[in-house]
């Protein structure tokens, strides 16, 4: 078992937490692309409450422990281990119910290149302890707005995890896929589940526009964030969103395997 102390060191270490490759310049320019509801940060969230650049350093500060100072403004920006590790256990606590009540889960993930290993051994896990992974509407396409105009990609499904990826990137099943902030493909997931009358998920797990789109929904939604992704950190705060573990989400994959572990364990999971 993975002790608190040695995770701590682990996440430090590899810069998931403590100063990380996120700058605070992309953090503020964020912030100040979601207090003009721009949908490239909003992730599909919709958010009641007006967020300033203010309320939302305020509320980042709090969640992550980033400086509440406006006036810094340069260098990197800094994540509290205390509060990622209090956010991977409530993270594994949530993994633990969903295993208990043997619930449906829908796994996806914007970041495939780090993130695509840590997705896959909770959906293991979980589909060990008889919760069905939801695989729905595999091959299907969807197209996103990019900064470079509307591109098209296919939904496609590895080791039980969601991604998207260039219809060039095909044949499904392989190990790529494309980086993306949307919406669009967990709506497409759960859209496609609700017409078909198949079980909806009880959980849905992931990052980016997995967990806010599916949260602004309703569906019950866990996952991980950096410090320039505030819109699940607001998701959070409003209630759209049940569970943000705040951390560096592009160092090296094989960095993310400890806190595998250590949330598996804490959902009482063999990996």
């Amino acid at each position: 078992m993975l002790s608190t102390g040695a995770l701590r060191a682990h996440l430090l270490a590899a810069r998931l937490a403590g100063p990380v490759a996120t700058s605070r310049e992309e953090s503020l320019r964020s912030y100040r692309l979601f207090e003009a509801r721009d949908p490239r940060v909003l992730l599909g969230l919709d958010p009641e409450w007006a967020w300033g650049q203010r309320d939302l350093l305020a509320l980042m500060a709090d969640k992550c422990g980033v400086s509440p100072d406006p006036g810094h403004t340069s260098g990197y920006d800094i994540i509290d281990p205390e509060r990622t590790l209090a956010a991977l256990d409530a993270f594994g606590d949530r993994l633990g119910r969903a295993a208990d009540a043997r619930s449906p889960v829908l796994i996806g993930t914007g970041h495939p290149h780090r993130l695509l290993g840590f997705y896959a051994s909770l959906a293991s896990a979980l589909s060990a302890a008889g919760c069905p992974v939801l695989t729905p509407a595999q091959g299907l396409s969807v197209d996103i707005t990019t900064r470079f105009g509307l591109r098209t990609y296919n939904l496609d499904y590895v080791q039980g995890v969601a991604l998207v990826r260039e219809p060039e990137a095909w044949p499904p099943g392989s190990e790529t896929g494309a980086h993306t902030h949307s919406p669009l493909p967990v709506r497409t997931a759960l859209t496609v589940l609700a017409e078909a009358g198949e079980p909806l998920p009880g959980l849905v797990v992931g990052d980016h526009g997995w967990v806010c789109g599916a949260g602004q929904l309703g569906f019950d939604a866990i996952g991980l964030a950096d410090t320039d992704d505030p819109a699940l950190f607001v998701g959070e705060a409003e209630g759209q969103v049940s569970v943000v573990v705040p951390l560096d989400d592009a160092v090296r994959s094989d960095y993310y395997r400890p806190l595998t572990r250590y949330v598996l364990n804490r959902a009482c999971l063999s990996q």
